[in-house]
């Protein structure tokens, strides 16, 4: 089945007050293509959850898109900055930031792709992260009596990943590092993908290269080159530094219509 979409139609998949899974890890692999045409259609009230973000978040902070933030870390990393645009929507109450370790928004996620409630997470045995996040609770472990720590799973209707290759079937394949984009395509109901290159159908049918995400967890394919920039994409392209200092030099929704806008050719024209 051709799930190949423009990325307008990608896009137009998914919903207002919806849980959106974000792939990639702070600036890399990030599906930035896709984040930029959620903020061109104004998106709203979505809940997005996300291991270790950076521009994507900050990015739908600023566009008014996002109602809370599932995540356990939240930066442009030591060389770029903090992420002014999500800590400046926390601190006045517009969006809600549940704060996590990034270990339990992976348990969480586990928890979702198991099809079970919630996951054991002992490492938070002493934490102020339990009475600040709804998440989190303590129960009784029926074997030994003693207090668990267990946080409630998180299950996306939709995970927004970035790949280097995919298929117009749906499969997917990440070279390099894959970060918890795996998981997060199995704890999700449904799955975007935006590829830098659209392989034939053959590689993965015939070959011994197999999808990292399959066909039949995919509800859309979008051709995005340089669909993770400003961000890298590894094997393909390093961190475009004044493309981030072109974003962070932005101070509101005006600058981001323009920014966007900058964008949108690159984005859409495919």
């Amino acid at each position: 089945m051709n799930k190949l979409m423009s990325l307008t139609q990608a896009v137009e998949l998914i919903k207002d007050g919806t849980t959106v899974g974000i792939g990639g890890n702070v600036l890399h692999r990030a599906p930035m293509a896709i984040i930029r045409e959620m903020a061109r259609q104004g998106k709203k009230n979505l809940r997005i959850v996300k291991t270790a973000g950076a521009m994507d978040v900050d990015l739908l902070c600023l566009a008014e898109c996002a109602y809370s933030v599932d995540a356990g870390f939240i930066s442009y990393e030591t060389e770029y900055s903090l992420a002014g645009h999500y800590r400046k929507a926390v601190q006045s109450g517009t969006v809600k930031g549940n704060e996590h370790a990034c270990y339990t928004v992976i348990s969480a996620l586990r928890a979702a792709s198991a099809g079970i409630p919630f996951m054991p997470v002992k490492g938070l045995q002493v934490s102020d992260l339990i009475a600040v996040n709804d998440y989190f609770t303590r129960i009784r472990d029926p074997f030994s009596g003693e207090e668990v720590t267990v946080v409630k799973a998180i299950r996306p209707d939709i995970a927004i990943i970035h790949v280097q290759e995919a298929d117009t079937n749906g499969n997917a394949r990440i070279t390099g590092p894959k970060y918890d984009d795996i998981l997060l395509s199995r704890a999700a109901d449904k799955v975007i993908i935006s590829a830098e290159t659209i392989v034939p159908v053959t590689k993965f049918s015939f070959s011994s290269e197999k999808a990292d995400i399959p066909h039949f967890m995919t509800a859309a394919v979008v051709l995005a080159p340089k669909g993770a920039a400003p961000c890298s994409c590894t094997g393909r392209y390093d961190i475009d530094r004044s493309g981030l200092d072109t974003f962070k030099a932005i101070k509101d929704k005006g600058g981001l219509e323009a920014y966007l806008e900058q964008y949108k050719l690159a984005d859409r024209g495919r």
